[in-house]
């Protein structure tokens, strides 16, 4: 068996382990470690993993992902989502669809503190959800608002996928993160759109709007000034250069343990819950960062990116072409695969073909980021795309009076918002690097 047929089998494996539900990590883990073995043998693979995976574990850089999560989990437990909640509808509840909008741009606030998608989606639509079905929106618009907005967490910083590809290509992650606002703002913008259309097309899935008074305005604005204040300290402080990412995620998670001990929302139990979700969701992003590390290593024996590097290099086709290529590619990848495993095993491979072609005439830091954002963009879409889509799924279990098809027919609209954002970015590139060309 040559080389290249071990690299597909391996391959190959991986993906039926996935579909089979078998644990991201571990589907990516034996696969990787069978094709090391056949290809090298049980001592070169021993040898391997002596190093490897307390080369992995030890990077410094990587511990800005626990702090991140830390920060995220206490400001859940901490019951900041409820305010953003309340001070979006305030604002928005006067427009038809205005509680559904506000879903949207609480999942955006959240999602800059939190760092997490499903943490996003899951805490918001806990708050949300109730009320948009006690006022009679439709079970398909509810779910598929709240599944969608989820997915800003994928792209907004301190994003974990968005900090893990930072750290995969070696770029700066505070520029990752300027480069990814401007994206992230054309989301939310689409997403009002779809909602703002959807209401007008069908109006029986929204209630007719009702204004909140200026009191009430006025006391959710109050409410929410915590989070205003992590926001500026923590994002203001790396973006100054007064501290790096890391640095300012020990600081934010700090500030938000205190605020919300002194609002009286932290007590042990939930600060031990705190904990132990980051940690548990920490524990599982570097498995797969090990899984993914092994499959990767077993691949590049078997010369299999190489290969496909230099077919690519000798296509015949635009640069332009070939990245939409790519973005299709993620978008099935995505059936099968969470955005972090498809980051961790496709960008060691895919990332020197994308550095290796001219796009526009961009400079190589510009690409990287360029790049990044894309991917992160496709990953938004993996996150709602039928058939799988894990925040449908998230949804599903919070929201099980509403048949999984229901949302994923209320999810059309945003995917259509969703893949007019991917061509806007891929056509002009100075959508994502515009602020970081300004503010570095």
């Amino acid at each position: 068996m040559s080389e290249m047929t071990v690299g597909l089998a391996v391959f190959g494996l991986m993906l039926v382990l996935m579909a089979v539900r078998i644990p991201i990590a571990i589907a990516m883990f034996v696969p990787g470690a069978l094709g090391y073995i056949f290809l090298s043998g049980w001592s070169p693979l021993l040898s391997h993993l002596k190093g490897a995976v307390y080369g992995r574990v030890s990077v410094y850089d990587l511990s800005v992902i626990p702090l991140f999560m830390l920060m995220g989990a206490l400001a859940v437990q901490g019951g900041l989502s409820k305010a953003l909640f309340d001070f979006a509808n305030a604002l928005l509840g006067r427009f038809k669809g205005g509680m559904a909008m506000a879903s949207v741009l609480a999942c955006a606030a959240f999602g800059s503190i939190s760092g997490s998608t499903v943490a996003t989606t899951a805490t918001i639509a806990q708050v949300a959800y109730p009320q948009m079905r006690r006022i009679n929106y439709s079970g398909r618009l509810a779910t598929a608002v709240l599944a969608t907005g989820g997915t800003m967490g994928v792209l907004l910083p301190p994003s974990v996928t968005l900090m893990v590809y930072a750290i995969l290509t070696e770029q700066n992650i505070t520029k990752m993160f300027l480069a990814a606002y401007v994206p992230a703002l054309l989301a939310a913008v689409g997403y009002l759109i779809a909602i703002a259309v959807m209401v007008r097309i069908h109006p029986e899935h929204a209630p007719e709007a009702e204004a909140a008074s200026a009191s009430a305005v006025l006391q959710a604005t109050l409410k929410v000034w915590p989070i205003l204040t992590i926001f500026l300290i923590v994002f203001g402080g790396i973006y100054g250069g007064l501290f790096t990412a890391t640095e300012g995620a020990s600081i934010g998670t700090l500030l938000t343990f205190v605020i919300t001990a002194v609002r009286g929302e932290m007590n042990f139990k939930r600060f031990a819950s705190a904990v132990r979700t980051a940690a548990q969701t920490s524990g599982m992003i570097f498995l797969i960062f090990i899984g993914a590390d092994m499959i990767n290593a077993s691949l590049a024996l078997s010369q299999l990116p190489a290969h496909l590097a230099d077919v690519v290099g000798h296509m015949q086709i635009s640069p332009v072409v070939l990245m939409a290529c790519v973005m299709l590619f993620y978008v099935l990848l995505g059936c099968v695969m969470d955005e972090m495993s498809m980051i961790l095993l496709t960008v060691p491979t895919l990332f020197p073909v994308i550095m290796g072609m001219d796009f526009f005439g961009l400079a190589p830091s510009d690409k990287a980021l360029w790049f990044g954002i894309l991917i992160l963009t496709v990953c938004e879409i993996g996150m709602i795309f039928p058939p799988v889509g894990l925040n449908v799924y998230i949804m599903n279990g919070l929201a099980k009076d509403v048949p999984m098809s229901e949302t994923y027919k209320g999810v059309v609209p945003f995917l259509i918002t969703d893949f007019l954002r991917l061509a806007l970015l891929i056509a002009f590139p100075s959508l994502a690097l515009w602020l970081v060309h300004q503010l570095t």
